[in-house]
């Protein structure tokens, strides 16, 4: 079975996370997939930040959704990047993406463009939240989606599969065997998070997960090798 590494916001580790230079330097790495996070700015533009704020990750103050795609622009995202739009990152790098959303309206954004750039091969869909899921499951047949869960219990399983996901992501803090074992009853992908440590990735591996999303890019050279 070939255990996918994905790269966290790129290699948030070591890069500006969710940066186009944390993006290609995912990619150079060799990671297998890159995950990003997608808001919608105040003109609707989809742009990669994880925060519902511009506070940690740049030298700017305030709600994205409260900025124009200019305006967001104009911040230092750090190293001198500037946050990136959805449709740049499609185009910097050929690596597969996990795309995270927080509501409905961003799915309802994100749909259009997999729509207009033939993206259900490329993009897998994540996200927390079961109505988000539900709705790009809805707009875009044949999407790959993802139900990712930081404090959950067994009722993860049964959520993704009344969302129409076909994978878990899983805070590998919390992960259980119980919950593996419900989850391939269920034939659910189970993706373990953050590994960052190889004590973390021998869990990962012990429990036979189908992959990781790491912060560095050393979890892929290494994680062909820890059983």
């Amino acid at each position: 079975m070939n255990f996918l590494t994905i790269g966290h916001r790129g290699v948030m580790g070591v890069e500006p996370e969710n940066t186009l230079r944390s993006f290609i330097a995912a990619q150079q790495a060799g990671l297998d997939v890159i995950e990003l996070d997608l808001h919608l700015s105040k003109d609707g533009a989809l742009v990669v930040m994880h925060d519902t704020d511009v506070d940690r990750t740049t030298d700017g103050t305030g709600p994205i959704a409260e900025k124009t795609l200019a305006e967001l622009r104009a911040l230092d995202a750090g190293h001198g990047e500037r946050i990136p739009v959805f449709e740049e990152v499609l185009d910097a790098v050929k690596t597969p993406l996990q795309a995270e959303i927080k509501d409905v309206a961003a799915a309802r954004a994100l749909a259009e463009v997999m729509h207009r750039r033939d993206l259900v091969a490329r993009v897998e869909v994540s996200s927390f939240h079961d109505e988000a899921i539900a709705e790009i499951v809805r707009l875009v047949p044949g999407v790959r989606t993802a139900l990712i869960g930081s404090r959950y219990g067994a009722d993860i399983v049964d959520r993704a599969v009344e969302a129409g996901a076909a994978t878990v992501c899983l805070n590998i803090r919390r992960l259980t065997l119980e919950i593996v074992e419900h989850a391939r009853k269920a034939d659910l992908r189970i993706i373990g998070w953050v590994v960052n440590t190889q004590d973390h990735l021998r869990l990962a591996r012990a429990l036979g997960l189908d992959g990781a999303t790491t912060d560095y890019p050393e979890i892929k050279r290494t994680g062909r090798f820890t059983a």
